[in-house]
């Protein structure tokens, strides 16, 4: 029982930390952040923030793991080869996304200056570089093409988060889709 109640407490330590961390980048770049500010948000003493984090990176760090932790887990259950199932993909992809819209565009903003950008994009490459190889895409031509879809897809993303998902996942998918598609006669 004691475990349990002290294992409640600290998830909720934690999450309002996140949350007020996810406020503040709301406002100001990560690098002007305190951990006083995070503190008087959260209505926490430092001395508990410290017992969790380091400071305001590791706190921005351990957000950005857990989401591509929670991203990785639930790529892994899905077959990319087929076109049909890659569209089913990208909708649930983008559905995920939409479950996290506070947090996506956060860290997606110039405000985080994290590397959640960047780790979407390593995992996107690896699915987008093994697809093109199956269909016969030599691998410097890969590269480029996968750099391309990649990026522009992440751009599509933040725009829709931005417009706070003015379309269903299933449209901007099909978007994706058919712009990522457009390189099969290369």
């Amino acid at each position: 029982m004691t475990n349990e109640k002290l294992d409640r407490r600290k998830k909720y330590t934690r999450m309002v930390l996140k949350e007020s961390l996810m406020t503040l980048l709301q406002e100001k770049q990560i690098f002007s952040i305190t951990v006083k500010e995070i503190c008087e948000l959260a209505d926490i003493n430092r001395s508990t923030f410290y017992a969790h984090y380091d400071n305001p990176f590791d706190l921005l760090e351990h957000m950005e793991k857990e989401l591509i932790d929670d991203l990785n887990s639930f790529l892994s259950s899905y077959n990319f080869s087929k076109e049909d199932e890659a569209l089913k993909m990208t909708e649930k992809l983008i559905e995920y996304f939409a479950t996290k819209q506070k947090e996506c565009q956060i860290l997606l903003s110039k405000n985080s200056h994290s590397s959640f950008e960047q780790n979407i994009r390593d995992i996107a490459k690896q699915s987008i570089m093994y697809n093109q190889e199956q269909i016969g895409i030599d691998y410097e031509t890969s590269q480029y093409i996968s750099a391309f879809i990649i990026k522009g897809s992440i751009e599509v993303m933040k725009v829709w988060l931005q417009n706070d998902m003015d379309k269903s996942p299933k449209e901007i998918a099909k978007l994706i889709i058919h712009l990522s598609n457009s390189n099969e006669r290369i």
